[in-house]
């Protein structure tokens, strides 16, 4: 895909996690990672919180790939991400890829631009933040989505350690950066209506500019969604995040904030496909 592509809109602008910082109401993203559970009620409210992580650590900071096999074809895990000539898409809604095949491909496929599109600054942004949001999540989860994600995104306080303003914005002179970049996938678990797939990934984080207090800095993750296939497409219905597996930092001078910004505005974003 080229950087013009129809995509752009979320691959351009990134995206990555967050936690809620020690202290914030319900620990919403925030504070150790929770297991799975069995209540509904807890398992909407780990979703949420998985996509909160790294604009909370971000905010709260002081001044090779996984290994395995394929559970499905038992093959090395940097195979499970080879191409294999599926098309990947067939259409969008608004700026997030839709339309997945209807196979294990496909449900990688989906999650890793799920992945890409959940970490983007429109996360930051009332509109465009629930118009990605019900695009990504299943229709029966996506009003409690919305609603949770409005307020730990839309928190006025977060905003400002992060050094936005309170629409979400950067301010005169800097550039938002939160972009994810999916490394690998592999699928957990698969039937025809369901699938568990894990998505390993870079995030960049912070604002780009001369006059930065939060210049952009690098982290690693790992997102495991759970998906649904609804009305012929894969949906989100939970997810959750862990740390790593994080590489050994080479030894590379830090680029200056303006060639930061430079490269965030000039280099468009991928879809991403098995």
């Amino acid at each position: 895909m080229s950087p013009g592509d129809e995509h752009d809109g979320y691959g351009g602008s990134g995206q990555t996690r967050t936690r809620l910082p020690e202290g914030n109401t319900g620990d919403v993203h925030g504070g150790t990672r929770r297991p799975a559970r069995g209540s509904r009620s807890l398992l909407m409210a780990v979703g949420v919180v998985v996509l909160l992580v790294a604009a909370i650590a971000f905010a709260n900071r002081g001044g090779g790939g996984p290994e395995g096999t394929s559970p499905s074809t038992g093959t090395p895990g940097k195979a499970a991400t080879a191409p294999t000539g599926t098309r990947p898409v067939t259409g969008h809604d608004g700026t997030v890829p839709t339309g997945y095949a209807h196979d294990e491909q496909g449900a990688q496929s989906a999650a890793a631009n799920y992945a890409t599109a959940l970490g983007s600054t429109d996360m930051y942004q009332k509109g465009p933040r629930e118009a990605l949001v019900r695009a990504v999540y299943a229709p029966e989860v996506a009003d409690a989505r919305v609603a949770d994600l409005d307020k730990g995104y839309g928190d006025k306080a977060l905003l400002g350690r992060i050094g936005l303003q309170e629409d979400g914005t950067a301010p005169q002179g800097l550039t938002f950066v939160s972009r994810v970049t999916p490394v690998g996938a592999k699928v957990e678990s698969y039937s025809p209506d369901r699938a568990t797939v894990s998505i390993w990934s870079s995030s960049l984080f912070g604002l780009a500019g001369e006059a930065s207090q939060n210049p952009v800095t690098e982290a690693w993750y790992t997102d495991v969604f759970e998906l649904r296939w609804v009305d012929g497409d894969w949906k989100v219905v939970d997810s959750r995040q862990t740390d790593g597996p994080v590489p050994v930092a080479r030894d590379q001078r830090a680029s200056s904030a303006q060639d930061m910004a430079d490269a965030v505005e000039q280099f468009g974003g991928f879809t991403y496909a098995r």
